[in-house]
């Protein structure tokens, strides 16, 4: 019962040590996941208790195995046991499960019956992409490019930017960027999603 007791214990160090690693204040948390400002504040202050419906949607959105969250000891196996996020024809599956500013993801877009148009977006950060199979088409502040496999890009994302199919062909692209980077995009799937299902 003792080493229950102190790994739930140190549930709330290591859950603020994560937030604060990933630039998130407890009110954005708060937003992402559902879990009020206050509950959030005891869980890591250890005046509440957390429970699997609060640490499940805390693991999800700070991408950490809910082990990590929970302080299990490691096994030793190297290998990851990330789940895609799959949403509005783009999946992405984490690369990386370590808390830090930089993830790596693959990415798979799916190409739309109707033809996608460009709709750029600007946050702060970085991004790197490297085409794996498929053709991408990037417009990146005057630019519009068409790349393949093999091909890479890089560029600071305050720039206007929009990437997707080139054609009528699943693309699958590996690329690094940080958080604000994955929100950034996952939101912007789900605008133009919105948009078409209004018929827009």
């Amino acid at each position: 019962m003792d080493d229950i007791s102190s790994t739930m214990d140190a549930i709330g160090p290591r859950l603020r040590r994560l937030r604060k690693q990933r630039d998130l204040t407890l009110t954005g948390l708060a937003r992402t996941t559902g879990i009020s400002v206050s509950t959030l504040s005891r869980l890591e202050s250890g005046q509440r208790r957390a429970t699997i419906e609060l640490l499940l949607p805390l693991a999800r959105e700070l991408r950490v195995a809910m082990d990590d969250l929970i302080g299990a000891p490691e096994t030793g196996d190297p290998r990851l046991r990330s789940k895609p996020i799959t949403r509005n024809g783009m999946t992405l599956l984490p690369l990386t499960q370590r808390a830090g500013n930089l993830q790596a993801y693959k990415l798979i877009i799916y190409p739309k019956r109707r033809p996608r148009r460009p709709e750029v977006s600007s946050h702060e950060g970085y991004e790197w992409l490297y085409v794996l199979n498929g053709r991408l088409r990037l417009v990146l502040g005057g630019n519009d490019l068409v790349m393949g496999p093999g091909e890479a890009a890089e560029f600071d994302t305050k720039t206007p930017h929009w990437f997707g199919n080139a054609d009528e062909h699943p693309v699958e692209v590996l690329t690094l960027f940080g958080h604000q980077g994955e929100r950034a995009h996952l939101r912007a799937a789900s605008s133009r999603a919105k948009k078409q299902a209004q018929g827009e």
